[in-house]
């Protein structure tokens, strides 16, 4: 690769912090559902959002994939990133992650080929090695009981993938004549031209073992900080030490998921994190759901273990008022170090999760539509009334 081509790929992954913001800040959409609504008003609210993000000067946003969770409606993250793709002009959008022992490396090149295809220089394909569901639902995805094999696979997964999407197999490699299209091979072939961007590829971890693989290989690494906060500068750490520059970056970079959720009111922001710390105890006891509304987790009678559960939980999200989540946000960057904050708001309503985007947003000094070219794109008031996508 060369060096202009270099500097071009490193830009696609580092992002400009806005406002007063420590670091650049972006989106993860867990696309939750909450009691009494459905798959189609979360994927409404996921438009939204995403619209919110480009508007309000977040640097990305990213869709994980999960499987048999009832509240979590993102089990196709390539689907839902066309859809939102077609909503949004500019900001990055991509996968956090795609869960690549789920799938077959060729699949996966093809699908974020097509959507680079689509919003040409704005995808970003991130990486997982967990199923991102339990152990049978992984083993219906993969249609095999040798679950561990995925896992252990995962660098040659990477490299087979990797080799796709840049179409260079070596001569003899069984794979030489096999394309991903969209894909390089439309530019070598007659009459072709190719777009020059690429999806960077991005390695998730809540462990060591991404962190050091995403080190080795000169790539960008995103943390699970939001459920593994444990783990976060170990990893973190290890990611910086095990760093070997590479095409892709001459230096690390490093992102975190955090939960964050603010509201006007503290007591508001804790009713909410009760309702989602009680979906996340349904799901650990093996009783997933959708997300219930504040008013059933206020009602809900917690068990001694499950209240020690909660409170373990909610000590990991960021929440309050404006200035609350704001101070909390800086601490964590400064004691992690990360390049960037990636923030997900778990909760019942969209219209919650909206307006603790706009908090934050607010809370930074983050673009407001009056500062940046917004034509067709909605106010977050317009969004919490109605006023969906474009038409």
């Amino acid at each position: 690769m060369a060096a202009d081509e270099t500097h071009g790929a490193a830009d696609e992954i580092r992002g400009a912090a806005q406002g007063d913001a420590p670091v650049p800040l972006s989106v993860l959409d867990l696309v939750t559902v909450g009691a009494g609504r459905t798959a189609s008003d979360a994927l409404r609210t996921s438009v939204d959002l995403a619209r919110l993000a480009e508007h309000r000067g977040f640097h990305r946003c990213w869709v994980a994939e999960h499987h048999s969770m009832p509240g979590v409606a993102s089990s196709s993250p390539a689907v839902i990133l066309a859809h939102l793709a077609a909503h949004t002009d500019r900001i990055r959008l991509g996968s956090g992650g795609v869960m690549l022992p789920n799938h077959a490396p060729l699949v996966i090149a093809e699908q974020f080929g097509t959507l680079e295809a689509m919003a040409p220089g704005r995808i970003d394909l991130g990486l997982g090695r967990a199923p991102g569901t339990d152990g049978a639902t992984a083993a219906a995805l993969r249609r095999t009981e040798r679950l561990g094999e995925g896992a252990d696979d995962f660098p040659q997964q990477l490299a087979e993938l990797t080799r796709f999407l840049d179409d260079d197999f070596p001569d003899g490699h069984p794979y030489r004549r096999i394309h991903a299209v969209p894909g390089p091979v439309q530019a070598t072939s007659p009459g072709g031209a190719q777009s020059p961007h690429r999806p960077p590829i991005w390695l998730l971890g809540s462990s060591g073992f991404s962190a050091r693989l995403a080190g080795t290989l000169g790539l960008p690494f995103a943390f699970a900080h939001h459920f593994s906060a444990q783990n976060t500068v170990p990893a973190l750490d290890l990611y910086r030490e095990s760093f070997r520059p590479s095409a892709v970056l001459d230096e690390p970079y490093a992102l975190i998921g955090v939960s964050a959720l603010a509201a006007d009111e503290e007591k508001e922001a804790r009713r909410q994190v009760l309702a989602a710390a009680l979906s996340m105890v349904r799901l650990r006891t093996g009783r997933p759901g959708l997300v219930p509304s504040p008013e059933e987790a206020e009602a809900y009678e917690f068990s001694p273990m499950e209240r020690d559960f909660v409170d373990s939980w909610n000590a990991n999200v960021i929440h309050g008022t404006p200035d609350e989540v704001r101070s909390g946000l800086d601490d964590l960057a400064k004691r992690t170090g990360a390049d960037e904050l990636m923030i997900t708001a778990n909760a019942h309503g969209g219209d919650v999760r909206l307006r603790s985007y706009e908090l934050i947003a607010d809370a930074y000094g983050l673009p407001t539509p009056a500062s940046a070219d917004t034509s067709g794109v909605p106010s977050s008031s317009e969004m919490r009334s109605g006023g969906t996508g474009r038409e």
